[in-house]
């Protein structure tokens, strides 16, 4: 079924389509040293969003599971490295660091990993086609290497599953989640990984979202995973109404200030889309996509306090209440130990994050620090086929802030 109007918004043109894609392709190495720049936030193509006519009203196959399936058996979703797979990572990262190349300028081409090769493809295909989410259980030896050896492996290791995209204004490439003593209650200015409050079910902008524990929280910072499929399924079944509403392009998500020249400050998005249809195989499955934060809906007071976007409707308040609640209820738990590393997709699962109480200073115990990494899977290369104007760039997605460029720091800031 062919995508059709369903808001007067005049369509993005090539000639502008073609303007942005060439600035990403216009590249400095001497600013971005692996040749690639992130696209960053854009709103979607409004005439390639498809009404809720053409969505499915129920999603089979692996995509859909409920925590059971996985809460006891954990060789479906943990895997742990060999010695000589941890191996292979370690001379691959001291060969790197011996290059004298920064970190921001890892790739998989200059971080071989012959061995693991094919294994990690077929975890990648299992990420971005299957239950979207792995954990490598101690992954990395992070108190024996230390902080800068494990970031170059853990990049490297990235590498092979996507591309590193930048995750915030400051061009954070590998992203740091610790309490920086922001406000939680600032939403407007503030993310919400810079401090130890619960974050909410949530996809970031990017394919794929890497986690690495550095060290744990003395109590909670546990992470909780749900099917977005399964919770379609749910909604579908049980309010088809809000189902409906959250296929619809009148959302409104905050940017926080996070913008280039000439950019909104907000962006007009669905919460679902389907699919863009494949030139090749105008026949292939279209699957349910879902993009979501409620943090960024909720940010936006002042604008719609000066008219300039519509509040959030009750329809909307209870819609997103109620996406949260679904995803409570069908949510896989699990806890991330010190050098474990976490993968998940963002098409087709979200994630949430319990509150959490570092140690105090004067129990000489380090704060709770995962390292993160956004990683980006074009269509091209294997990626959901996306209705934005960069689905097919290596760096799609992610957070660009004009020319800045990607740092990979120790720690946040």
């Amino acid at each position: 079924m062919a995508p059709v109007a369903i808001d007067n918004t005049t369509p993005a043109s090539d000639s502008a389509v073609q303007s942005l894609k060439a600035r990403v392709k216009t590249v400095d190495p001497a600013i971005f040293p692996d040749g690639l720049r992130t696209s960053g936030q854009h709103p979607p193509l409004y005439d390639q969003i498809f009404p809720y006519s053409a969505f499915p009203k129920h999603i089979e196959g692996p995509t859909v599971w409920q925590p059971e399936d996985y809460a006891e058996n954990p060789e479906r979703w943990v895997h742990q490295f060999s010695a000589a797979e941890t191996e292979e990572i370690s001379r691959a990262a001291d060969a790197f660091i011996a290059s004298g190349l920064p970190i921001t300028g890892i790739s998989k081409e200059n971080f071989p990993l012959p061995a693991l090769q094919t294994n990690l493809a077929s975890m990648r295909r299992e990420l971005l086609n299957g239950k979207g989410f792995m954990l490598f259980r101690k992954g990395i030896p992070v108190k024996e290497w230390g902080n800068f050896k494990s970031a170059v492996a853990y990049f490297g290791l990235g590498t092979h599953i996507g591309y590193p995209v930048s995750q915030n204004r400051n061009g954070h490439i590998l992203g740091h989640v610790q309490d920086l003593y922001a406000d939680s209650s600032k939403i407007d200015t503030v993310r919400i990984y810079k401090t130890t409050a619960r974050q909410a079910f949530h996809a970031d902008e990017c394919d794929i979202v890497g986690l690495l524990c550095l060290a744990r929280a003395q109590f909670g910072g546990e992470s909780d995973v749900a099917s977005i499929h399964h919770v379609w399924n749910i909604l579908q079944a049980e309010r088809p109404d809000v189902a409906e509403l959250l296929t619809q392009p009148i959302w409104y998500f905050d940017r926080k200030g996070e913008t280039s020249e000439g950019e909104d400050p907000y962006i007009r998005a669905a919460v679902f889309y389907l699919e863009t249809q494949d030139p090749a195989n105008p026949d292939r499955e279209q699957r349910v996509y879902c993009k979501w934060d409620p943090y960024y809906i909720r940010s936006l007071r002042r604008f719609s306090d000066k008219g300039i976007i519509p509040p959030l409707s009750a329809a909307q308040e209870e819609a997103a209440d109620l996406l949260e609640a679904t995803c409570e209820r069908v949510k896989l738990h699990m806890i991330l130990e010190v050098g474990d590393i976490q993968f998940v997709a963002n098409s087709h699962t979200l994630h949430a994050r319990t509150a959490y109480t570092d140690y105090p200073p004067e129990s000489g115990m380090p704060r709770r620090h995962l390292m993160r990494l956004w990683l980006s899977v074009p269509q091209g290369e294997g990626g959901w086929r996306l209705p934005f104007w960069d689905a097919d760039e290596k760096k799609r997605g992610g957070i660009q802030v004009d020319d800045t460029a990607p740092v990979a720091r120790l720690e946040g800031d």
